[in-house]
């Protein structure tokens, strides 16, 4: 079985609940708005996942090293591997990240690592106290 969301094909084991980190990187001098709502909301209709799992994080660097991509922000995409996520598959969902950013006039140079789920680990932070478990009664 299989379902399709935004025109791609994904097959019905799939998994959306594991993918992926966004990090981007830009010069702290590039002046273009980097709209973070608008592109999560793109990067989870390119990867069939949902935004508590497709995080974004922007980091504002002083520098880099060979400017030969002329790039407005690099995009480093952290995901899980899996047998569905094939090579033409995920080299088709970077050109559409790409795409998500150009829809913003930004120039995105991105690359996307995979993990094996295993070799993962990740301890989010506890929940907050409800509001009536903090207050003292006197």
């Amino acid at each position: 079985h299989t379902y399709t969301h935004n025109t791609r094909i994904f097959p019905s084991s799939f998994v959306l609940d594991n993918m992926p980190l966004v990090n981007i990187f830009a010069k702290s001098t590039m002046r273009k708005p980097i709209p973070l709502v608008s592109l999560q909301s793109k990067l989870c209709n390119i990867w069939g996942t949902k935004p508590g799992v497709t995080k974004l994080m922007l980091m504002r660097v002083a520098d880099w090293t060979d400017d030969s991509f002329q790039e407005d922000c690099f995009v480093s995409i952290r995901a899980k591997g899996t047998s569905e996520r094939t090579r033409e598959y995920v080299l088709d969902g970077m050109k559409d990240v790409q795409n998500a950013f150009k829809d913003h006039d930004l120039i995105a140079n991105v690359r996307l690592e995979t993990y094996e789920g295993e070799r993962y680990f990740h301890l989010p932070p506890p929940p907050s106290p409800s509001p009536s478990s903090t207050s003292s009664s006197s």
